[in-house]
C-alpha cells in the first residue's frame, strides 16, 4: 500500500519565503515539491516585494537585471553574481518574468511551454504597478489571431452509447484523495482542490452524464466561447455549485481538475500539452502533492447544431492518463519561434 509522509507544509506567502531561505537553493536547483510556490502565493510575494519600486532612467538589461535581483530577494533565493541564461531563467521555481512597459507581450526564440509560468510585471510611469501570473496554458488562450499554431489535435469516433466512462478509476496518484460524496455549495469552481472536496471520477460521470439530451441555445455573437461558457454553468449546477465562476485557466473546473470540451466536430484541439504527459502542472497541488496533466480529468461533449442551438448527444469522462486509449491523436507538429500577443486592457486591474 502507497503510504503518504506526513509534513508540515508553507501555507502563507511568508512561510514559503521563510522555508526557501533556510533550504539554501538557487533559482537553478530544482524545488522539492512542498517548497514550489503555487500561483497565488507567488503573485502576492511579488506584488508586495515589487510595487512602486522605480525603474526610472535604467536601460533595458540593467533594468532587467534590477527586476530579476528584486525577485530573488523577495523569494529568499540569494542573488546570484551573473544570471546564466537558462529556460525558463528562473529554473527552480520554472518561470520566466516580462517586463510590460505595454500590452504587448513578446516570447522570443522559444515555444510557449504549457506547464511553465509567465510572471507579467506591469511598467506605468517607470515604476513597477502590478503583478499576473499566468501559465502556458492561459498565454495561449490570449491568442486572438490565429498565430499560435495548435500544437496537438485528437479525434472523436462517436458510439452508440450516449455517455461512456472511459476510465474506470483516477489515475494511481489521484485516487488517494478523491472521494464519492462531497459538498461542494460551499466552495467555488475556481478553488483549489482538497481532500475533502474532490469527486472521484465514477462520481463526476453519475452528475454529468444526465446532460445529455440537454440543448444548449445560440447565444449568437462569438457562439462557440458563449456556447461553452453556458456548458460550464450547466456543469457547475450539475455538481452543485452554489455559484457559477470561471477565471478562463485549466484546468476549467480547478476544483474538481475538470477541464470542459464542447465538440460539434470530431476534431479536439489540445493546445500545447499532452493530456497524457507526467509532467507536473505548476501551480495545482493537493497537499504536498504536484498534480500532472495525465491526472486531470477531460469531459467531452459531442451535441449537434439545430435552430434552437446545439442538442448534447454524447459525454465522455476520462483521466488524461487514458485519453489516447480512446480519442487517436493527430500527427505532426509546428512550432513558433516568436509570439506577440497583445494582453487584455484589463489584465492587471
Amino acid at each position: 500500500m502507497l503510504m503518504f509522509m506526513a509534513r508540515k507544509l508553507p501555507n502563507t506567502a511568508k512561510s514559503f519565503v521563510s522555508e526557501i531561505t533556510k533550504s539554501g537553493l538557487s533559482i537553478y536547483d530544482k524545488v522539492p515539491a512542498h517548497l514550489l510556490v503555487p500561483n497565488d502565493f507567488l503573485e502576492k510575494i511579488l506584488q508586495k516585494a515589487l510595487k512602486g519600486k522605480s525603474l526610472i532612467g535604467l536601460p533595458p538589461r540593467t533594468r532587467s537585471r534590477v527586476v530579476k535581483e528584486s525577485v530573488c530577494t523577495a523569494l529568499g533565493y540569494p542573488v546570484p553574481a551573473s544570471f546564466i541564461k537558462t529556460h525558463p531563467r528562473f529554473v527552480g521555481q520554472d518561470f520566466d518574468i516580462y517586463i510590460q512597459k505595454s500590452n504587448n507581450l513578446q516570447i522570443w526564440n522559444e515555444e510557449v511551454s504549457p506547464k511553465r509560468r509567465y510572471v507579467l510585471i506591469q511598467v506605468l510611469k517607470d515604476k513597477i504597478a502590478r503583478i499576473k501570473i499566468l501559465n502556458g496554458d492561459e498565454i495561449a488562450k490570449l491568442d486572438k489571431t490565429g498565430t499560435f499554431t495548435i500544437k496537438y489535435q485528437a479525434t472523436i469516433i462517436t458510439s452508440k452509447k450516449s455517455a461512456e466512462l472511459i476510465s474506470s478509476s483516477d489515475t494511481k496518484q489521484l485516487k488517494h484523495f478523491v472521494s464519492k460524496k462531497a459538498d461542494l455549495s460551499k466552495v467555488s469552481p475556481i478553488d483549489s482542490p482538497t481532500r475533502s472536496n474532490l469527486l472521484s471520477i465514477q462520481s463526476l460521470f453519475a452528475c454529468l452524464k444526465e446532460l445529455v439530451g440537454q440543448t444548449i441555445t445560440d447565444t449568437g455573437f462569438d457562439q462557440d466561447r458563449n456556447r461553452g461558457a453556458v456548458l460550464h454553468k450547466l456543469i457547475c449546477a450539475s455538481l452543485n455549485y452554489s455559484s457559477f465562476r470561471d477565471n478562463g485557466s485549466y484546468p476549467d473546473i480547478l476544483n474538481q481538475l475538470l477541464e470542459v470540451k464542447l465538440q460539434t466536430s470530431p476534431t479536439i484541439d489540445l493546445g500545447k500539452a499532452l493530456p497524457n504527459s507526467t509532467e507536473i502542472i505548476n501551480g495545482i497541488q493537493i497537499d504536498d502533492f504536484n498534480i500532472r496533466y495525465c491526472d486531470i480529468r477531460y469531459v467531452l461533449f459531442y451535441g449537434v447544431n439545430g435552430k434552437d442551438g446545439i442538442k448534447l448527444t454524447h459525454c465522455y469522462l476520462t483521466t488524461g492518463e487514458d485519453f489516447f486509449s480512446r480519442f487517436p491523436q493527430f500527427q505532426g507538429n509546428t512550432v513558433n519561434k516568436k509570439i506577440q500577443l497583445p494582453l487584455p486592457k484589463n489584465l492587471f486591474s
